[in-house]
């Protein structure tokens, strides 16, 4: 497979609603350390969310999707988190305008629009010890393999390697942002639960991508 259409992206909804719900407890689990426990409860909720929108929509295209899958979370999901995530879809979205499938820069350009969104709207940077952190690694990895003329199915593994190093990276930063920040010093050496997220995202593309790849 060396693109996706809409089709093929109506399906990887599922995959993100059923694996945010069973990383429910680890999430608030990891949440609880510096935050308010409620990251696995929320992420399960958003993502079922856009699951059931985008699964009710008629023919959309690319674009759409994103957009609805957005607005879904920004609905079902109101918090701090939910907002970023739900703000990383919409201005994803618009990257995809005129799309009919996506390719390994069309995945560049969403992830790459998706980095910035949450950058704006958070006004976080790296190094800050969010999602961003993990977000930004996932957009230069799909670039460089772009870049290579990488096939879809390997860019996607790359990907997902990427952000597991990135969220491992995460574990030395110090927390700028939101409740963790009032911990400072006691948050180095925690995975970042924001970063966590970004990192199941890209691992459910790749899972789905060498699921299609198999069969």
């Amino acid at each position: 497979m060396q693109t996706l259409d809409a089709k093929s992206v109506a399906g990887l909804f599922p995959r993100f609603a059923d694996r945010f719900e069973k990383e429910r407890e680890a999430l608030i689990e990891l949440d609880s350390k510096v935050g308010d426990s409620d990251l696995g409860l929320t992420m399960a909720k958003a993502f079922r969310a856009a699951s059931d929108a985008v699964g009710a929509l008629d023919a959309p295209d690319l674009a759409t999707q994103m957009k609805t899958a957005g607005a879904a979370i920004a609905k079902a999901a109101p918090s701090t988190m939910g907002t970023l995530m739900a703000t990383g879809f919409l201005r994803g979205s618009k990257a995809l305008d005129g799309a009919a499938a996506l390719d390994v820069a069309g995945l560049a350009s969403f992830w790459d629009a998706y980095a910035n969104g949450v950058a704006m709207r958070g006004k976080a940077a790296l190094g800050d010890k969010t999602v961003l952190d993990v977000l930004d690694p996932i957009a230069r990895c799909f670039k460089a393999e772009a870049e290579k003329g990488a096939p879809l199915e390997v860019a996607c593994e790359a990907a997902a390697k990427a952000a597991d190093e990135a969220l491992e990276a995460t574990k030395l930063l110090v927390a700028q942002h939101g409740k963790a920040a009032a911990f400072q010093e006691k948050s180095r050496g925690l995975q970042d639960a924001g970063g966590t997220v970004a990192c199941i995202l890209a691992d459910e593309l790749n899972g789905f991508m060498k699921a299609a790849a198999a069969s």
